[in-house]
């Protein structure tokens, strides 16, 4: 079974449902699972045309503060269980983590905090994103398939964001932050892009000012890692660079599930 996902920071739900360039991909767009983060709204806030899609099953996981963070998956595939959070109380009410479990895997949908102006955040991020590794780790070890999409905030590598000495220091690009993704590798899962191109100048963010767009000046933050038990189920993993409507862009994931592995 070959199955298509999209992963895409919309940078407001509403906002982004006003846009032409939006609904251009939205109906065209052939993904079996779509998740979507940094919706800022509740279902019964968004577009009916989005809150209730024929073709696929919805489900959102909402922060406590109104009109902040959220994520949403929209499945045409059936599912053998949906829960929200890391289970930590302290961690699990800005609704950042959707964890949806198919047949021959485990999605988890993550819209990752910002570690905040002069990393006011930080510590935050680091103790959510060790709290999902040690999960990750514990299910990986149970033999649980498993692929975990999201806008990241954190850009990896120097080959991730476009000025990576003007870039030090920043958030998204701290060493605390990048060392997580080391270690995120370092425990068996798989960056997928980087399987299909290990080029330069593959962003999927970029700021609202001084055209950033327009002159390529972004940063890669958006991801779709799987456990390497499954790399070779892997068909394509992709940037829609073309895909305008929010400052991120969307990322693509295709699994084939016939294959060995």
């Amino acid at each position: 079974m070959s199955i298509k996902l999209v992963s895409w920071n919309v940078n407001g739900i509403r906002a982004v449902s006003k846009k032409d360039e939006f609904w251009d991909w939205f109906d065209n767009n052939d993904a079996d699972i779509i998740n979507f983060q940094e919706v800022r709204a509740t279902k019964k806030d968004i577009p009916k045309k989005l809150a209730d899609v024929d073709e696929y099953d919805s489900y959102f996981n909402e922060a406590e503060k109104k009109g902040y963070s959220g994520v949403a998956t929209y499945s045409k595939i059936k599912t053998v269980d949906v829960s929200r959070g890391l289970g930590i109380e302290e961690l699990d009410s800005e609704g950042r983590v959707l964890k949806v479990e198919f047949e021959d895997f485990i999605l988890y949908n993550i819209y990752f905090p910002n570690s905040g102006m002069e990393a006011k955040r930080l510590d935050f991020k680091v103790a959510f994103c060790d709290a999902l590794l040690d999960e990750l780790k514990e299910l990986k070890s149970q033999g649980k398939n498993l692929v975990i999409t999201g806008d990241y905030n954190i850009a990896h590598n120097p080959i991730d964001v476009y000025n990576p000495k003007n870039c030090e220091g920043k958030s998204g690009y701290l060493p605390e932050e990048r060392a997580w993704l080391d270690e995120l590798e370092e425990a068996g899962f798989v960056d997928t892009f980087r399987m299909f191109d290990e080029s330069e100048n593959n962003f999927t963010w970029w700021s609202y000012r001084t055209r950033a767009r327009q002159r390529n000046a972004g940063w890669r933050l958006d991801y779709f890692y799987v456990n390497e038990e499954i790399k070779d189920n892997v068909k394509s993993a992709d940037i829609l660079s073309d895909v305008y409507g929010s400052d991120h862009c969307p990322v693509t994931l295709e699994l084939d599930f016939n294959k060995g592995g």
